[in-house]
């Protein structure tokens, strides 16, 4: 079930990842083990229904992906992902719910599976790490245990183990105009591959 081709590849100038003014991470460490990070964790939990679009950059050493996205939640377990090329044409549409994960790819053919990771890759070779990825992009370490804050109490590196492979993220930007405060840029490595994310806004319900 391999597509050979299934995104255009989007030249670097046209998806600028680097463009944007955030709040850089300030100098310092805080303790997980305080009441400002158990309030922050606690208002990031309660999230319920958000959406954020951005800048997608996929790198190896063998390609080299870029794609704006879409991302809406719904509910914990109910979410939709779009990869869009710079003309707006839908490259993937990705729909989670409880017991149905739908893929629909470039030429609108639709699979079913119930392991959203698996499907991703074996459509495109790109392993992202979606069952945390959930959390990572609103600055919760997931089911990771490493981890440290930077001196507001913000996330500001995660490293998690899973099946053999060791994800590191680190957040490079936070919104603090919102409340609570959202990442605006995150960078994820595992071995050879990283992935990119420049969040242009939030929108929170």
């Amino acid at each position: 079930m391999k597509i050979s081709v299934f995104f255009r590849l989007l030249p670097l100038s046209g998806i600028l990842l680097t463009a944007c003014t955030v709040t850089q991470p300030p100098i310092g460490t805080g303790s997980a083990d305080t009441p400002q990070w158990h309030a922050r964790e606690q208002q990031l939990q309660k999230l319920g229904h958000y959406q954020t679009r951005g800048s997608f950059a996929y790198l190896t050493n063998e390609k080299k992906v870029y794609a704006r996205f879409f991302w809406q939640q719904y509910s914990p377990d109910n979410y939709k992902l779009l990869l869009l090329n710079p003309l707006g044409t839908t490259e993937l549409e990705l729909f989670v719910e409880p017991n149905m994960i739908q893929l629909t790819d470039n030429n609108g053919k639709k699979y079913l599976s119930n392991e959203p990771e698996s499907l991703i890759y074996q459509l495109t070779n790109m392993n992202i790490p979606l069952d945390n990825l959930r959390s990572w992009i609103i600055g919760l370490p997931g089911h990771a245990k490493d981890f440290q804050l930077d001196a507001n109490y913000l996330l500001k590196t995660v490293s998690d183990k899973k099946k053999g492979e060791i994800w590191r993220v680190n957040y490079q930007g936070y919104d603090t105009s919102i409340t609570p405060a959202l990442p605006t840029r995150l960078e994820l490595m595992q071995g050879n591959n990283r992935i990119k994310l420049k969040m242009d806004n939030w929108t929170i319900q």
